[in-house]
């Protein structure tokens, strides 16, 4: 198969038991869990596995939990494949799945930028009143219109351009609660408040940048080994100086799904295989070319399938 690329989901995909079964059945998953616990110092593994739901909820355990187990993922399935991406990407935290699949970011590294990135935006979330919402069934420029006219009573946004018809805004609580009659006025067909600690991907968290920014000029962010397709701007970045650059500026800017699955697309990719927790970039890119097609690899049952399937068995 050619014109594969890699993809990776972020921050609400998590649940409790996700990795086990590949932690149990192969090498590669372990040794990917075991790295991340010495790594970060506490047993992310056993957050995975066991949870409880409300500790693994937190901002500071999802995101590196999510990432090990997408990595985890990751390595198991190159065990079973010879596959080769030619492009990468990753919602949000998912980034940093892409960053090291481009070979931008050793194992270790990512696993310790992420808890690093977890640490300072749930240190955010906790300082700041902030929340988040989704809008359905306006376009985008709508939502950013609309939104704009309540800019003026505190800090509203847009967190996430997803998929058509799909906008997740950010900002001061008090303004997103105000926000869901006012859209569903403008005709949204629903706008609902998600249940985060914190306003991700707005001005809220820009202390949190700013202190991520100069955590992470301690670390090599090699040039990028196949092109990954950024948050911030959707296109295709090799740079590891510019990817640096960009990761902080990910934190408080909005993620452009819907922008980067089309880039990806004009490049010719029609395959995406969607390595981690659960199927929720695959439901996206069905809304956002209907022709794609999305693999997922999450546990045993769905590496097998997908295994199977690429090797035309």
């Amino acid at each position: 198969m050619n014109n594969i690329a890699f993809i990776f989901p972020g921050q609400g995909s998590q649940i409790v038991g996700m990795g086990k079964d590949l932690y149990e059945q192969y090498d590669e998953a372990k040794k990917v869990y075991d790295i991340a616990d010495k790594v970060l110092g506490y047993k992310i593994s056993e957050i995975c596995f066991n949870g409880p739901d409300e500790v693994l909820k937190e901002t500071k355990n999802t995101q590196p939990a999510i990432l090990t187990t997408s990595l985890a993922c990751l390595e198991v399935m190159k065990s079973q494949l010879d596959i080769n991406p030619i492009a990468v990407a990753g919602h949000s935290l998912g980034e940093y799945g892409a960053l090291y699949t481009a070979n931008v970011l050793s194992l270790e590294d990512a696993i310790k930028i992420t808890g690093k990135r977890a640490e300072l935006m749930n240190e955010a979330a906790n300082n700041t009143k902030g929340s988040m919402a989704a809008v359905l069934g306006l376009t985008d420029n709508l939502v950013k219109d609309y939104i704009s006219e309540l800019s003026a009573d505190g800090v509203i946004s847009v967190a996430n351009y997803n998929c058509p018809g799909q906008v997740v805004i950010t900002g001061e609580k008090h303004i997103i609660e105000k926000s869901i009659d006012f859209l569903k006025s403008k005709g949204a067909k629903r706008v609902i408040e998600l249940a985060v600690s914190g306003a991700f991907h707005s001005e809220l968290m820009k202390d949190a940048a700013n202190k991520f920014s100069e955590y992470v000029k301690n670390f090599n962010f090699k040039d990028a080994s196949i092109p990954v397709y950024e948050n911030t701007d959707a296109m295709a970045v090799l740079s590891g100086k510019d990817l640096k650059n960009r990761v902080s500026k990910q934190i408080y800017s909005s993620v452009r799904w819907t922008e980067t699955i089309q880039n990806m697309v004009a490049k010719e990719i029609k395959i995406f295989i969607e390595l981690g927790s659960g199927k929720v970039l695959a439901g996206l890119n069905k809304k956002i070319n209907s022709e794609i097609k999305t693999y997922n690899v999450f546990d045993v049952t769905s590496l097998k399938s997908v295994v199977s399937e690429i090797k035309g068995e």
